[in-house]
């Protein structure tokens, strides 16, 4: 049964070997050609991040694993990527971001590779030191794609960042969802080790294309930062940062366990299933984000306001509320729940794309790593937080009431968020 996702994966290797042939070709710029490979090995690596996750949630939870404890396989994931996110930005300002971005790659192979051991060998903590790993190498490839966009774009054309960053923020996340349907339907078909194996040999080949392409040192700081340096002395970034954490603390305290667990538990839906609605919102959620430019209008950015931000976490905030109210009395439960969470998507979609825009643009264009690199440990906090919270909480109290902790969550982003300063003066104010 492994013939045919392996020929599947061939020809998708075939096809990336076709896309690097099109990007030496004459009419792209040398930056604009790394930029692509960058991005290209963005999507592949969160395809198959997208589909561990899955995978991983799926197969403990049917050897009778509890919420908390699949919670728990995540945990170093979560707390790694808050160190990565610190530190990496500090190394891809100092040694460039194709050097991080190719050893993110790496430490994935590495990471499914410790999943095929046998069954009797993935104890908790084995399980844990893998997805720490993961972890660390899927936020090494997130700061090196977005902190690229700021060398790329002009310098003052606002408009054009906001795209750029929104279509690679979305297009990320439409794979992460495509990433979810395969790992459930992979779990399905070939069973947890065949599917674990096929994605390793898939990265493989990325990984050997990306040290062979990717030769520009982008990103490098031209003074060469301190450790010291790591920490952001911007007003506006660390408030960003801060507003930054609850938001993504609020989407999964419910999305990352409590919600597949619900709808396999409460729904008795089948891992396909699972993996297949979840895979469409978040398909969904990133076309959103990808649409963000033109759905909140061509003149936000330059009229973009705290009130602003403020109103797009007020949204999601009110939906999650709506939601609870609805499942804590019984009101058409499953109507509720399901399409509650796609206009809760839409919304936090848009925000989640102003938020990535605000960064980069932010952002110091020296060393431009060392800012990313900040907020997405900020970020990493948040989904630590709101992941552990989500198998906690979810197996004492249920899903209204991590519904009720990502309402609060919510109102503090959009709290945080009427504080910032956003223009360019008051960003580099401490």
């Amino acid at each position: 049964m492994l013939i045919v996702p392996l020929s599947l994966f061939v020809k998708l290797g075939c096809l990336i070997i076709w896309s690097f042939n099109v990007m030496s070709l004459s009419q792209f710029t040398p930056e604009l050609r790394q930029y692509l490979i960058v991005t290209g090995n963005y999507w592949a690596f969160t395809l198959t991040d997208g589909a561990l996750r899955m995978l991983v949630v799926l197969h403990f939870h049917a050897l009778g694993y509890s919420p908390l404890q699949i919670a728990m396989l995540f945990l170093f994931y979560e707390i790694f990527g808050v160190i990565t996110n610190l530190v990496g930005g500090w190394l891809g300002a100092r040694l460039g971001l194709n050097r991080t971005m190719n050893v993110g790659l790496g430490m994935q192979i590495i990471a499914l590779g410790m999943l095929l051991v046998p069954v009797s060998l993935l104890t908790v903590a084995w399980v844990m030191s893998a997805q720490a790993l993961s972890g660390i190498a899927k936020d090494l490839n997130k700061m090196s794609a977005k902190s690229s966009i700021k060398l790329l774009v002009p310098k003052d054309e606002d408009n054009k960042l906001y795209q750029w960053v929104a279509l690679l923020t979305g297009s990320k996340n439409a794979l992460k969802g495509a990433g979810f349907f395969l790992g459930g339907a992979l779990l399905s078909i070939l069973g947890f080790k065949c599917a674990v194996l096929s994605m390793a040999i898939a990265l493989f080949v990325v990984f050997i294309l990306s040290i062979t392409f990717l030769k520009q040192a982008l990103g490098k700081a031209k003074n060469k930062p301190k450790f010291t340096e790591m920490f952001s002395k911007s007003r506006a970034i660390n408030i960003l940062s801060a507003a930054r954490l609850f938001l993504f603390a609020s989407r999964d305290v419910w999305f990352v366990v409590a919600l597949p667990v619900y709808l396999a538990e409460k729904l008795s839906w089948d891992f396909t299933a699972v993996g297949g609605f979840l895979a469409v919102w978040v398909i969904g959620y990133g076309v959103v984000q990808t649409l963000a430019p033109y759905l909140t209008g061509k003149n936000t950015i330059k009229s973009t306001k705290a009130s602003t931000v403020c109103y797009w976490a007020l949204l999601p905030m009110l939906t999650t509320a709506l939601i609870a109210y609805s499942l804590a009395f019984d009101l058409q439960t499953k109507i509720v729940l399901l399409g509650g969470l796609m206009v809760f998507g839409a919304f936090f979609a848009i925000n989640s794309s102003l938020h990535s825009y605000l960064i980069i643009q932010l952002a110091d264009a020296d060393g431009v790593s060392l800012d990313v690199g900040f907020y997405y440990m900020a970020n990493a906090i948040g989904r630590l937080l709101g992941t552990v919270l989500s198998g906690w909480v979810y197996q004492q109290y249920g899903l209204v009431m991590c519904l009720v902790i990502s309402t609060v969550f919510l109102a503090l982003a959009a709290v945080i968020s009427l504080f910032l300063p956003l223009n360019r003066t008051g960003a580099k104010s401490v």
